[in-house]
């Protein structure tokens, strides 16, 4: 997604132990068009496989991924960090190692939300080493759902995540793919795959 690549151009920068910061466009501050054409990107890929929902994690996937949902019509679900009290007593779990959070990070997702009905596209963030999307699957599977698909908004190639997660076998679409980046080079970027 070109606009994309080129908004990591101008706003991406390197920060000190290989953290890509892209707040101003993904994580902390939204621009509304470009998220739409997120969504919009994700759906035209994904709408042929006929996903009946599109599950993410909180927090920084929820726009992308509400956006895609939108797009094709069917809901969008969740994976929480923390059960809330209100969630039903059957759910489905998994843990993700978070480099951003320093740590494990729980995942719940409700069986009310998700079951052996489901054909499920997962959108996210990122695609780095892959264990966050990992961890979504296992919830997908664990449903007895169906997944048909990943989809993520920035791909950090060297981290090797795709390779990770090619036992899925399912397609893995991006929209931005980092090459590669440091903090001497920049941020060395190309259109997704």
């Amino acid at each position: 997604m070109q606009s994309l690549v080129e908004a990591i151009k101008r706003e991406g920068r390197v920060l000190p132990g290989g953290f890509l910061k892209v707040d101003g466009l993904v994580n902390h501050q939204l621009h509304p068009a470009l998220t739409r054409e997120m969504g919009e990107t994700f759906a035209r890929h994904f709408a042929p496989l006929a996903p009946t929902k599109v599950l993410t994690i909180e927090v920084s996937g929820i726009a992308p991924a509400i956006m895609t949902a939108a797009e094709l019509g069917v809901p969008m679900v969740y994976a929480r960090k923390k059960k809330p009290l209100t969630m039903s007593e059957q759910v489905y779990t998994a843990q993700s190692v978070s480099r951003t959070k320093g740590g494990t990070v729980d995942l719940f997702v409700s069986s009310e939300y998700l079951g052996p009905q489901d054909r499920v596209v997962v959108i996210d963030d990122f695609l780095a080493s892959g264990g966050t999307l990992r961890s979504l699957s296992q919830i997908i599977a664990d449903s007895g759902a169906t997944l048909l698909g990943l989809g993520c908004v920035i791909e950090k190639e060297f981290e090797g995540g795709r390779q990770h997660l090619a036992d899925l076998n399912v397609p893995i679409h991006t929209l931005a793919n980092i090459v590669r980046m440091s903090e001497e080079e920049g941020i060395v970027v190309q259109a997704g795959r």
